[in-house]
Order: structure tokens, then C-alpha cells, then sequence
């Protein structure tokens, strides 16, 4: 799948400038009306994840692509993205309206009394979507434009006020039920295959023997995506040709080579970061698809 786009990508792609502050400000916070977003003979938004969250506000005749699932909106939705999961989103009318606003995880770190990513609406396999009435628009709207305000201000305490602006409009969210117009793509499988993968990638490289691999199992990975593990296992199979079991035991077996030839770890060390209760338990399973010890491995 494609990279993740970072803030600097995202920038140049919309704007062809970078803020001043884009290094300095590790929270990193912004919003725009998606008016002035538009411009004529742009590069569609391409299926990925990014390296930042994004709430927007959108008017319209929309689908989102997210994860494995599409979501189509008619009327304004609100929407949450997170950077672990890739998206896209196609208008189906010409014109397009609303706002939206893009911060990194620091932004809240210090704020929040939860991990961010354990709010319901940026949780792996949430719904994120929330369809809003004429009475909930104009609140939510509301909201992005004190923001719009406060970001072109000189307050010297802006950024406290924006964090509160933020988390009121997830905390008005929380309050609603998201949106049940979910139906499954064409290519779900494609897409949940994507996710699959990030998730197995985002626990590489091991660096310390005290790193763990967790996510070992098709369920794990299942329960992980809220999805039913035969469905996994169906959309994988049907995308790549192999099993969920085969692209984890491969990238576990890179991983271990890796470990085996660059560090000066132990084999119990190594076990236990790839996740084997047992040394043993490792031993076999190197040998079983390289037939070789993890021990010769090591000296040749």
C-alpha cells in the first residue's frame, strides 16, 4: 500500500507551502474551511494512512473509504480519522463545503485523561462516522469557526483554547450514535488486507529484548479489527494467495533472522521478544522453515 503521508506531504500537496512552526510545534495543530482547500486539477486524495489525526466537517453527497468498510454520506457528517488506519474519500457532487482540523497525538498529550486512541471514534475498527442534523451542524460548525478565529489571533495561551475547542466537539460526538450506513466495498478485501499488514509492520523492528511481538495469531489480528477471524482469513487469502498464518510466521522469521545475524542477544532473549513462551518453542519453529537451528543460523 502506499506510505504514510506525513504533515509535510500533506502541505505541499495541498498548499505548496510548509508553516514556519511545522518543526518547532512537535503538537502540531491547524483548520481549514475545505472551500479554501480546493483547487482546480488536484491530485485526488489517494488511499493511505497519515501521520497525523483529522476531524472533519463535510457537506454533501460523500464516500469514504476507511479501513475495510465505505461509508456514504448524504446530508453533513462529522468524521474522525486516525493515523492508523488508511483512508480516502470520493465527493460525488461538485461542490464541496465544511471544515476540518489536523493535530498530531502530542497536541493532546498532556490534556486528555485517556490515550486518545482508546476514544471510541479513533479506536481500530470504530465507526467513524456521525451523521449530524441541521441542529448539530450549526453547533459543530460553530465550533470550527471559533477555531478559525483563534489560530489567526496573537493569544499567547491560543493553543490551551483550541485543545478545549477540540475535545469539546469529541466530547458532543461521544454524546451520539455514529453512523450505521456501512456497507462493504468491492475491493473490502483489499483494504482489510492493508490493515492486516500495517498492524503486523507496526510491531517491527524489535530493538530491545525487553520489546515484545503480541498480535501472533489470526485471531489476534481479528479481534484487534473487530472483524470475525474467517472474514480475515477469507479477505487475505482471496488478496494475497496466502494465509494469515503464512504472513506472520514470514515476517516473524525475517524478524528473527534479523536478530539472529545483528545482535549479540541470546536465544532465550530472541524468544522471548518474538513472542514464544520457550526457547524450545522458537527452536522448532525456526527449524520448521529453514531447517536449520537458530543457534547454526548464527555462525554461518
Amino acid at each position: 500500500m502506499a506510505n504514510r503521508e506525513t504533515l509535510e506531504e500533506f502541505y505541499q500537496h495541498k498548499f505548496n507551502w510548509l508553516p514556519d512552526n511545522l518543526k518547532q510545534d512537535i503538537g502540531h495543530f491547524n483548520v481549514f474551511r475545505i472551500e479554501d482547500t480546493l483547487s482546480p486539477g488536484a491530485t485526488p486524495i489517494h488511499y493511505a494512512r497519515r501521520d497525523f489525526y483529522k476531524i472533519s466537517l463535510i457537506r454533501g453527497r460523500t464516500v469514504y473509504h476507511y479501513a475495510d468498510k465505505s461509508i456514504e454520506a448524504d446530508g453533513t457528517a462529522l468524521m474522525f480519522f486516525n493515523p492508523n488506519v488508511p483512508y480516502t474519500y470520493e465527493s460525488l457532487q461538485n461542490e464541496r463545503a465544511g471544515y476540518f482540523c489536523i493535530f498530531k497525538e502530542s497536541f493532546f498529550t498532556e490534556s486528555l485523561r485517556t490515550n486518545i486512541n482508546e476514544l471510541p471514534m479513533f479506536a481500530l475498527g470504530s465507526k467513524p462516522a456521525y451523521m449530524l442534523n441541521k441542529t448539530q451542524d450549526k453547533h459543530v460548525s460553530a465550533i470550527f469557526k471559533k477555531m478559525l478565529e483563534e489560530i489567526n489571533s496573537d493569544y499567547k495561551y491560543k493553543y490551551d483554547l483550541l485543545r478545549n475547542y477540540v475535545t469539546e466537539m469529541i466530547h458532543y460526538a461521544l454524546k451520539m450514535q455514529p453512523s450505521e450506513m456501512l456497507y462493504q466495498h468491492t475491493d473490502a478485501n483489499a483494504r482489510i488486507t492493508a490493515i492486516f499488514t500495517e498492524l503486523l509492520e507496526r510491531q517491527f523492528p524489535i530493538e530491545t529484548p525487553h520489546q515484545r511481538f503480541t498480535l501472533r495469531s489470526a485471531r489476534d489480528f481479528a479481534d484487534k479489527l473487530a472483524v470475525h477471524v474467517n472474514h480475515l482469513n477469507r479477505a487475505i487469502r482471496e488478496t494475497t494467495g496466502k494465509t494469515t498464518t503464512d504472513h506472520i510466521a514470514e515476517r516473524l522469521l525475517g524478524e528473527a533472522k534479523a536478530l539472529l545475524k545483528h545482535t549479540n542477544w541470546n536465544i532465550a532473549e530472541i524468544s522471548y521478544s518474538l513472542g514464544f513462551e520457550e526457547p524450545a518453542h522458537f527452536n522448532n519453529f525456526f527449524k520448521k522453515h529453514t531447517s536449520s537451528t537458530p543457534s547454526s543460523y548464527r555462525v554461518v
